[in-house]
């Protein structure tokens, strides 16, 4: 039998095609790579018609693998290239947090009269949310409601991802009060929403209304009361979705998946709650365990400081389970809170070539974090700068914070220069600055930095710290009066300050930033007033309020927004040990365990 070359030539193309399919669903890559050269080769992929460009686009956009991808988009001739084709890049960019990029193919697909479909404003919008880009974002919903895409129930839950990651939380309502049908997903995306953005309060609301709820809702709602100190409420939360958990699974699971699930729920909920020794114990009883298990309780221990446990058990995860980026993240977050430099650059050196695991965003910031605080500052500045994607304001304001650690102030100006680009509205970066001028003897810059966020309307996030007793939540800000248990609270913080004053303690007032003064008596007076100022930070009354209202001996748990500052630090070390308590304060980036005059952060924070 006789084969035309147009025959030959569709066989062979439609074989290298199923082939390309089949290892592009086991990310191959190797494999991958060599059919490409043998495609090349051979010649077979000039000829447009045989899709074989297309298709090589597909494998190299699933392995992850953004510029190859992109390479092969570009040899693919206009007239061949399709929705999908332009949709499977933009999809690959955004997974790969070059979203920035798939933006820009969105703006060129539309010029070149491609008529985008629902996958293509998912992924248009998962940029968007990501960037906190809502000019296109607002592009993009135009596009789908004139496209007739407003009923279809992907893009409408990913438009209000877009919206709510942006901060418009009204509008992200809008979307959902619209929708004609809803999903699980849909009601998940707005609680999210809604917890963040108006509080754990009104997501409860949400919470409640849920005609069902999936891993994600309990998640964002435990996660949410964790955050604003409510203990209690998390922990009745807890009990409340791992019973129906087990009503829900128990008939239609095996006992080995439901396990696993209530187990690392458990985890994840102790570790959160600052019990992680009560984590550690579930862990380990747990008689199976997944990757999930496993990044919940790495997690948990690098946020406590515990960075050799970490690095000890992980090994041992190979036999259990494939570790995954989220892993990663945990590990080098680990590396970075117990100051395992050297770990932290092996682990991240061969992050790609020994555990396939492609470097993202979180890794970079993490390791950005660990040189940082390491006072590796030009080194981390390297990093950053050579990044094949765009620093996000995480890695930046993790690398000014280090600057305002180690003293850098030319390298933090810069830095904030970056940062008010990314996120104008962001007090906190001209705050460590400004903190940084006045420590530099600069308070004139200091003053003039406050001044243009005052003349702005932009103000401080205030710190607050809350303290749960008696199945209450107790909140307190810096020099708070507004308790009904003022009085009590302010004698037990004057006995607890003599008391520390004889062990040695001598108020920290290095970062409390007064208007200059022009005589030594004014001098002395700001000292005094800073001194005060610095003896009732908000963590300081809740520890004050903590003793007078629960037994002695019995440790107290309290949640801060904000990073502890270098006073309180010191000064929580000392009454731990004056008042034999444990004393365990998670503050915006981490757990710190004070007990018997130390810290489990051993000062590195």
């Amino acid at each position: 039998m006789k084969w035309s070359i147009n025959e030959a030539l569709s066989l062979v193309s439609r074989r290298y095609r199923f082939l390309l399919r089949s290892w592009a669903r086991e990310a191959s890559l190797d494999i991958g790579e060599r059919l490409h050269a043998t495609i090349i080769t051979t010649g077979i992929a000039g000829a447009p018609a045989t899709f074989l460009h297309n298709a090589l686009l597909q494998f190299y956009a699933s392995c992850g693998c953004t510029r190859q991808a992109r390479r092969v988009f570009d040899e693919i001739p206009h007239s061949h290239k399709d929705t999908v084709d332009w949709t499977t890049l933009m999809g690959c960019l955004v997974r790969h947090n070059v979203s920035d990029e798939a933006l820009l193919m969105f703006v060129r697909m539309r010029r070149c009269g491609v008529k985008p479909d629902e996958v293509t404003l998912v992924c248009l919008f998962g940029g968007c949310a990501r960037l906190g880009d809502l000019a296109v974002g607002l592009q993009g919903h135009g596009c789908m409601v004139k496209m007739g895409y407003g009923g279809v129930l992907k893009a409408c839950n990913a438009g209000m991802d877009m919206y709510s990651k942006c901060g418009l939380i009204g509008e992200a309502k809008r979307v959902f009060d619209e929708m004609k049908g809803r999903s699980v997903v849909s009601w998940t995306v707005i609680l999210d929403g809604v917890v963040r953005l108006e509080g754990v309060k009104n997501g409860r609301v949400v919470f409640d209304e849920m005609p069902e709820r999936n891993e994600v809702a309990w998640t964002i709602m435990i996660t949410g009361y964790v955050d604003c100190g409510f203990s209690q409420e998390s922990f009745s939360l807890a009990r409340e979705m791992i019973c129906e958990w087990v009503h829900a699974y128990a008939l239609k699971r095996k006992e080995k998946e439901l396990n696993i699930m209530v187990g690392t729920a458990l985890v994840d909920m102790y570790a959160k709650c600052g019990r992680i020794h009560v984590a550690y114990k579930f862990f380990k009883k747990m008689p199976q365990r997944n990757v999930v298990a496993w990044n919940a309780m790495l997690s948990g221990l690098a946020m406590h400081g515990l960075g050799r446990t970490a690095l000890d058990m992980f090994p041992q995860m190979f036999k259990e389970a494939k570790p995954d980026d989220v892993t990663f993240t945990s590990v080098l977050s680990a590396c970075s809170h117990a100051g395992l430099v050297d770990y932290g650059c092996f682990y991240f050196s061969n992050l790609e070539s020994v555990y396939g695991t492609t470097p993202k965003m979180e890794h970079y910031a993490c390791m950005v974090d660990l040189l940082g605080r390491a006072g590796r500052l030009e080194e981390a500045e390297v990093l950053v700068r050579k990044m094949p994607i765009r620093p996000n304001e995480v890695v930046l304001g993790s690398l000014l914070g280090s600057c305002s650690i180690h003293g850098k102030l030319q390298l933090g100006e810069r830095l904030l220069q970056e940062l008010v680009q990314l996120d104008p509205q962001n007090t906190e970066y001209h705050i460590l600055l400004s903190n940084m001028y006045a420590l530099a003897g600069k308070q004139n810059r200091a003053n003039s930095l406050r001044q243009v966020l005052k003349k702005r309307g932009v103000r401080k996030v205030p710190g607050m710290s809350s303290i749960h007793v008696g199945s209450q939540v107790h909140r307190f800000s810096a020099g708070d009066k507004s308790h009904p248990q003022t009085q009590e609270i302010y004698s037990m913080l004057d006995e607890m300050i003599r008391r520390l004053r004889l062990a040695g303690y001598a108020p920290n007032t290095a970062s409390q930033i007064f208007a200059g003064c022009d005589s030594l008596e004014d001098d002395a007076v700001e000292e005094e007033e800073k001194e005060l100022a610095v003896i009732s930070h908000s963590e300081k009354l809740a520890i004050c309020f903590g003793f007078i209202s629960t037994r002695p001996g019995l440790p107290l748990y309290i949640f801060k927004n904000l990073r502890i500052c270098q006073d309180c630090h010191s000064a929580i070390k000392i009454v731990s040990k004056i008042y034999n308590r444990e004393i365990v304060i998670r503050d915006r980036n981490r757990f710190h365990c004070f007990k018997e005059g130390s810290c489990s952060c051993s000062d590195y924070w």
